[in-house]
């Protein structure tokens, strides 16, 4: 029997759920970014743009990367035609087609593009004030049907946003409602009533900020092992209105240093000279334009190996006993022969091995099939014989059982009693008689 779960129980295992996922995601961290190992739990610093491994020999100098172009100082002059906003209308019938409805800044007034839509739609006066750029449409007719986009442009922050909002038209007090179709806000609305499309976005982005010189700002911090994140040292502070603040020894003995026109070029590396395994730690770089909206953050482990060894600059000093004696009589000296003994490698003994056993397998092979074809052809020899010999032999019995369908009778002719014709006949006897056994012979074997 199905039973439902009550609301609270269901709370509670999405809860659970959401620790496991955000558990982890941190052992992912861990994983995938080695630099980050002591800042995993961290997260009020900014978004994790890069973490890197860096190993340098002591006494060499450091270079930690920090670039950013979003961080480029520029006097803003022009900032109310930097943040924009529009609406757009896209209308499927009766043909495709798309229509800017209105645009605005903070400098100037609503810009309608449509005559017919003067006077019936319109933005709030206090949209860049309160951050809600939503849509008010009076009087709605047929023609107002489709989807309309929201659109949020700040061209110095480089932030696009866009907002989708379906609109249809019903004659039905019954059908109006407001529903979600999966992709985007649906609003079914009566003829001739009135509608707000939402469009609400109150990041202080905006509204209107502080002096822009006062929210960029960029700091190093250093966290030697064994100490956490929360404990780490800071380096150096730096403002975009150039004020700048050293922190620590390292830098008024000038061992690290960033450049001066950082904010100018967006470069904000450490260079760290003369390293020594004190500077041995988690360096970490921050960026924040709170104007913008902007935290990033750029991890390196920095790792000092021991130091190069010089290389010789100065030739070796000869000593006297080390001067060869000059020979008074020339000889010749013959070439000098030198006999190298390399180890052979295990895998070269057995692949010769390899070979040896390859060659002798197929020798056995050859012999073997030599051995089973003589066999078999003396086999067939013999049993050739037999057969033959058995069809020569007489049966044990005596008897040949022939079929003889023609004999050739061999009359033989009445001697005469006279003795000298004796001879004749029998000679004339011996021939016919040898004549019968051919004949015999030849029916036999047929």
């Amino acid at each position: 029997m199905h039973t439902s779960q009550s609301p609270d129980r269901l709370y509670l295992n999405t809860v659970d759920r959401m620790h496991l996922e955000m558990t982890l995601l941190q052992i992912l961290s861990v994983l995938l970014l080695p630099g980050a190992w002591g800042q995993i739990n961290s997260n009020t610093f900014g978004v994790v743009v890069e973490a890197k491994n860096i190993t340098l020999p002591e006494g060499s100098k450091a270079v930690l990367p920090c670039h950013s172009p979003r961080m480029v100082w520029t006097q803003d002059r022009l900032k109310d035609r930097q943040r924009v906003v529009h609406w757009d209308l896209v209308r499927s019938s009766p043909e495709y087609s798309v229509e800017r409805v209105l645009d605005m800044s903070p400098g100037a007034r609503e810009r309608v593009y449509n005559s017919i839509n003067k006077g019936r739609i319109s933005l709030p006066d206090t949209a860049f004030t309160d951050g809600n750029f939503s849509l008010i449409i009076d009087n709605v007719v047929a023609t107002d049907k489709g989807v309309y986009t929201c659109n949020l442009h700040h061209h110095y922050c480089q932030i696009h946003q866009s907002i989708k909002i379906q609109l249809n038209v019903t004659k039905s007090a019954r059908k109006e409602k407001r529903y979600w179709d999966g992709e985007r806000t649906v609003f079914v609305v009566m003829l001739g009533k009135s509608v707000v499309l939402p469009c609400v976005n109150r990041r202080s982005l905006w509204r209107e900020g502080l002096q822009e010189d006062q929210q960029q700002v960029a700091h190093w911090d250093f966290q030697p092992p064994g100490v956490r994140p929360d404990r780490a040292d800071r380096l150096v502070d730096l403002y975009a209105s150039g004020e700048r603040r050293d922190y620590g020894p390292r830098f008024g003995a000038s061992k690290m240093s960033v450049e001066e026109d950082a904010f100018t070029l967006g470069d904000f590396s450490l260079s760290i000279a003369d390293l020594r395994p004190v500077f041995k730690g988690l360096y970490s770089c921050h960026l924040h334009h709170h104007y913008c909206g902007l935290h990033e953050r750029r991890i390196y482990r920095l790792n000092v190996g021991p130091a190069v060894p010089p290389a010789p600059t100065t030739a070796p000093r000869v000593f006297q006993n080390d001067v060869p004696e000059q020979r008074t009589v020339q000889e010749v000296e013959g070439p000098r022969v030198v006999n190298v003994i390399l180890p052979e490698q295990r895998g070269y003994f057995v692949q010769h091995m390899g070979y040896f056993l390859a060659t002798f397998l197929l020798l056995a092979f050859i012999v073997v099939a030599v051995i089973v074809v003589t066999r078999r052809r003396k086999k067939r020899g013999l049993e050739y014989d037999i057969r033959r010999y058995e069809r020569g032999t007489v049966i044990s019995g005596g008897e040949i059982s022939l079929e003889c369908t023609e004999l050739r009778t061999c009359n033989q002719e009445p001697t005469n009693s006279e003795s000298t014709d004796y001879k004749n006949n029998i000679l004339k006897e011996r021939d016919m008689s040898k004549d019968c056994n051919m004949d015999f012979d030849g029916k036999l074997w047929k």
